[in-house]
């Protein structure tokens, strides 16, 4: 992992500008749901995930460091988490997952704590 969860990996296969919407999401242990927005800035790149019947409808707000691989072929991105990892992070706040710098470092830290980085 780079510094930065809110950055992709070089080595992810996402290049800047493609558009995610609607690609599945895949935890390590299955699927999540698609994305419903995304954003490839820099130092603040991320999912929304529309979990979909899986949790009831809540949609959840992933960092873009945790993207292990996107398929592009298949329209699928892999995250380096368990269902249950994303099932338990904090409720996505669509007022303040833009810019709100101490919502990102609670989510960051949700992840950064659960995935030991």
């Amino acid at each position: 992992m780079s510094d930065s969860i809110w950055g992709y990996q070089p080595t992810v296969g996402f290049a800047a500008g493609l558009d995610l919407i609607g690609y599945k999401v895949e935890a390590t242990d299955g699927s999540i749901g698609k994305v419903d927005r995304h954003s490839d800035d820099v130092d603040s790149a991320y999912l929304v995930v529309d979990t979909g019947v899986w949790i009831f409808g809540r949609h959840v707000l992933l960092p873009a460091g945790l993207v292990k691989s996107v398929d592009q072929a298949e329209r699928k991105i892999y995250v380096d988490l368990t269902k249950d990892q994303i099932k338990d992070s904090p409720e996505f706040d669509k007022d303040k997952h833009l810019g709100d710098a101490g919502y990102h470092e609670q989510v960051g830290g949700y992840y950064q704590t659960h995935r030991g980085i």
